[in-house]
């Protein structure tokens, strides 16, 4: 990626009316067209939001995104459609054992909703407070059960079984760092009490450990930032075994959705940390040993992604994709999302842009220079992504991001033309992230307070 430095804030923030103003019709042509009672919306064909049956991971954002509406516009109407479809339709997420996705469904509803009252953004009775804060507690503890220990630890497993650790977990483990600050344990037999921090702890210490690379001691064969989508242990005996992936071309090429997770989970850790108590995780580790392994972690992949992404910051599915040779000297140019060989992923950029901004803000005061470079980076990342061909103008299209890729092994996104590769499509997470990418770009150009998960828990 190739870094502009004459780019401000500002500037960007002046892209923002545009942006939230074709945000919100894509938000009001989805609340009155998509029929839930098939599923949650994924994925655009054709410019519509379509259904897919795999894990119901993406209805939260559906509904986040309406919140977060409200949140940078003032406009009402979206309030109340968040506020409504959440009541009414996000309670099987509460409780929904087969997922390790609670972190994207219910904080980005139920989480925003909170949030905003504490904010003093909208009114909210006891009553709307302790409804919120209750299913937050909930959906930690539920997620917290998906439980594999390791001899190091363990981690939430993934949705593939208790061999499985995906990188994106890391993100939505925010689940239940939300449910211990609001004071709630997981409960087992006897009545024994198992602290949420400390499950969240370790896995977080899981994903730097195993799905991140660093070019020594295991990983000397590699290079530093690399990311695998899923780590395979043993569960015989929880020994470390390969890695794998799902969504990414190999376990040994970085799918940089991926690594995008892994860039966004680690900005939101850092900055948080001093909100926890040391004292509620030091079992597990101390606060400064935390510390160094997640901006090692944090530094590493940030590197990876600014040194293995086209000029413009939009990076191709996944860095090894077997074809990426036939684009010639790819990373030296904007990445082309219409050309022949392999897709580009614009919901990467959207993920990862918001968490190079908050690594940066973090590293401010140790590491000015480096702060500045990524803070950079994310600004840049944004005015591209708020701008065509990637923001997507037409009002016949419902989704917000252009060129955004679910499953490119599976084949399941839309080709629209022969000898050409998925293009012009749009994805939930990847819409509902721009999203949360522009608040935080409003809000700190604005000086307001700053955009953060946990202003969802009291001060």
């Amino acid at each position: 990626m190739k870094l502009d430095f004459n780019l401000s804030l500002e500037k960007v923030n002046q892209q923002l009316p545009r942006f939230w103003e074709l945000s919100g019709q894509k938000i009001r042509s989805i609340e009155s067209t998509f029929d839930t009672g098939k599923g949650a919306p994924v994925f655009t064909e054709k410019g519509t939001y379509v259904t897919r049956g795999w894990t119901e991971w993406t209805q939260g954002f559906q509904y986040g995104s309406a919140i977060l509406q409200f949140d940078a516009t003032g406009e009402t109407d979206f309030l109340e459609i968040g506020r409504k479809n959440t009541v009414a339709k996000m309670a099987p997420h509460l409780t929904h054992i087969g997922v390790h996705d609670h972190g994207f469904n219910n904080v980005s509803t139920y989480g925003n909703l909170l949030r905003l009252i504490l904010e003093g953004k909208i009114e909210g009775s006891d009553w709307e407070k302790e409804f919120y804060t209750l299913a937050l507690k909930v959906t930690g503890a539920v997620q917290a059960t998906r439980w594999t220990t390791i001899p190091s630890g363990g981690f939430i497993y993934s949705f593939n079984g208790p061999h499985s650790l995906f990188v994106d977990t890391i993100r939505s483990c925010r689940a239940l760092v939300v449910s211990h600050q609001l004071g709630h344990v997981l409960q087992a037999e006897n009545d024994k009490r198992i602290s949420l921090i400390q499950r969240a702890v370790q896995h977080l210490l899981s994903t730097v450990r195993f799905s991140i690379f660093y070019g020594k001691g295991r990983d000397s064969y590699d290079i530093s930032g690399r990311t695998a989508h899923e780590i395979i242990f043993n569960t015989n005996d929880g020994n470390y075994r390969c890695p794998n992936s799902q969504q990414g071309y190999t376990g040994f090429s970085t799918w940089t959705r991926g690594l995008a997770w892994a860039i966004c989970g680690l900005g939101e850790t850092l900055e948080i940390l001093d909100q926890i108590k040391e004292s509620d995780y030091s079992d597990v580790i101390s606060k400064k040993d935390l510390i160094a392994e997640l901006s090692q972690a944090a530094i590493a992949t940030s590197e990876f992604y600014l040194a293995h992404t086209p000029v413009d910051g939009i990076p191709y599915w996944d860095t090894g994709a077997p074809n990426l040779h036939r684009l010639g000297d790819y990373l030296n140019r904007p990445a082309d999302p219409f050309n022949e060989f392999e897709p580009v992923d614009s919901s990467a950029a959207c993920i990862a842009a918001q968490g190079l901004i908050r690594i940066g803000n973090w590293l401010t005061a140790s590491d000015p220079k480096r702060a500045k470079t990524y803070q950079q980076a994310g600004i840049q990342l944004a005015s591209v992504l708020f701008s065509e061909p990637y923001l997507s103008t037409q009002v016949a299209h419902q989704g917000l991001i252009l060129h955004s890729i679910y499953h490119q092994p599976n084949g399941w996104d839309y080709v629209p033309e022969k000898g050409k590769v998925a293009h012009g499509e749009s994805s939930m997470w990847g819409d509902y992230h721009a999203r949360e990418l522009a608040l935080l770009i409003q809000r700190m150009a604005n000086k307001e307070p700053y955009y953060t998960y946990l202003n969802c828990v009291p001060a």
